[in-house]
């Protein structure tokens, strides 16, 4: 509209050369996209030959407009960069009050998606969190959004839970409510965490030996490696294993199972993977504006990440078969 009276919307008459043509309020429009119909409001004209063109004249269709608004939404872009870039590429002006309309429109889908039915029994979950800030009450606060992925029984990824909150006592929780649960600390973080104290020069041989630890083929000939690797590197590190004697009620139930079994639980790599989708969006927004746009970001971040599961874990039929042994009447055959 400023191009086309040639003026902007709050320059003063007493700046603007006399014109025939002033703005004349807007109209509202009922549009239909792929979330539903909602109303925009269309900038008037006192002549009316303004030309809209976001949505034009007589058109009652944006498909294909909302679904590259939602693509570079899940990408992590804020509503203003999204406006920025349409216009950059297709020559028009949108607003990010229209692009926020136009998001909101997945809010039911995600209501949805929290109040699926889940499955009966998952034989594998792993849980992580990605921390992310977020503006309340013009104060800036980190929330942890927490993920459960959990793997079918047919062996394929769902992600469960996604939610922004606080979270302690997950090995006492789950415990307490699934007393028969092997709970199994991630052997990854385990060593990363390990080697933060041991500088460059003697990481390769530490890391070296640690493997003697976890790839032991038995809980007993792990626990004597964990000795062995403790004295020879106690005095010269004396923090760097104390947290493996502490923990190992956590690290030692990966020994039950075979290497088919381990490959899959020894490390959370999977949802590692899967936080690594959820992690670009702080490389694209410092802050969340609410958090019901992390909320967004959130969901369409793992509806693109799921795309690519369309197979079942390698192995899992033995994987599954082995569980089936070692849990006998609670998991079927």
């Amino acid at each position: 509209m400023d191009e086309h009276l040639g003026y902007g919307n709050y320059e003063r008459s007493e700046d603007r050369e006399p014109r025939d043509n002033y703005r004349n309020g807007t109209k509202g429009k009922n549009i239909r996209s792929s979330y539903g119909e909602f109303q925009v409001d269309v900038p008037q004209d006192r002549n009316s030959t303004f030309e809209p063109q976001v949505v034009k004249k007589h058109q009652k269709d944006i498909s294909e407009i909302d679904q590259k608004i939602i693509s570079m939404y899940a990408k992590g872009l804020t509503t203003r960069q999204i406006s920025e870039q349409i216009e950059e590429i297709y020559g028009f002006e949108c607003s990010e009050s229209f692009i926020s309309d136009v998001t909101d429109k997945i809010l039911q889908d995600i209501d949805d998606w929290q109040n699926c039915p889940l499955d009966e029994i998952y034989p594998i979950m792993f849980i992580d969190a990605v921390h992310f800030s977020v503006r309340e009450d013009n104060r800036i606060k980190k929330l942890a959004a927490y993920v459960i992925l959990a793997i079918t029984l047919d062996g394929r990824k769902d992600v469960m839970i996604i939610r922004a909150d606080g979270l302690t006592g997950m090995k006492e929780a789950i415990g307490t409510a699934f007393p028969d649960t092997e709970y199994q600390r991630c052997i990854v973080h385990q060593v990363r965490n390990t080697l933060k104290y041991v500088p460059y020069k003697d990481m390769k041989a530490f890391a070296a030996d640690l493997k003697t630890i976890y790839l032991a083929p038995s809980e007993e000939q792990g626990r004597a490696q964990l000795e062995r690797v403790t004295e020879k590197w106690e005095a010269k590190y004396p923090n760097a294993m104390k947290s493996w004697a502490q923990n190992w009620d956590v690290i030692s139930p990966i020994f039950k199972f075979s290497n088919d079994v381990r490959k899959v639980i020894y490390t959370t790599n999977a949802i590692e993977s899967l936080n690594s989708t959820y992690k670009k969006l702080n490389r694209q927004r410092s802050v969340f504006p609410s958090d019901k746009a992390l909320l967004k970001s959130l969901y369409l971040s793992t509806l693109q990440a799921t795309k690519k599961w369309t197979q079942p874990l390698r192995n899992w039929g033995r994987v599954y078969g082995e569980f089936t042994v070692m849990y006998e009447g609670r998991i079927p055959c």
